[in-house]
């Protein structure tokens, strides 16, 4: 990829972080300006990554022969593969320790002699995430 391309993406990512809180904090704080904002800030990302990705998997962007082009989009896929396997799995890791932490500090306050039972369904909810590294691990051993 050019010089200018990278120049292009790096500048719209930055646009899609700053535009939004730049734009959109000043002023009377209200739920509308805040959705609003990640609104704006969520279609930038994921336009800018869009377009990143057809850059990617465009074969002619690794070489001209087509062997190494098809090789090069595999190894573009499993990269992606690789970052949706950490990145889904840390997610729903998240949310799962975020019900299971709150319920767990609900329960220690009624009862403290149920401290180690509440932790263990908390680290089993933080294992997803490590099962989802070690998969993403897994697939660029592969590559």
């Amino acid at each position: 990829m050019s010089n200018l391309v990278k120049i292009i993406f790096a500048a719209a990512l930055t646009l899609s972080i700053v535009l939004p809180l730049g734009a959109f904090a000043a002023g009377e704080k209200t739920k509308g300006r805040y959705k609003t904002a990640l609104g704006v800030n969520v279609f930038l990302f994921f336009g800018t990554l869009m377009v990143s990705s057809i850059f990617m998997f465009n074969g002619s962007a690794f070489a001209e022969e087509t062997a190494v082009a098809v090789s090069g989009t595999v190894a573009g896929m499993g990269y992606l593969a690789a970052a949706l396997s950490t990145g889904l799995a840390c997610i729903g890791g998240g949310i799962a320790v975020s019900a299971a932490a709150s319920a767990a500090l609900g329960a220690i306050s009624e009862d403290g002699s149920i401290l180690g039972k509440s932790l263990i369904f908390v680290g089993l909810a933080e294992g997803v995430c490590l099962y989802g590294l070690i998969i993403s691990f897994m697939i660029l051993g592969k590559l």
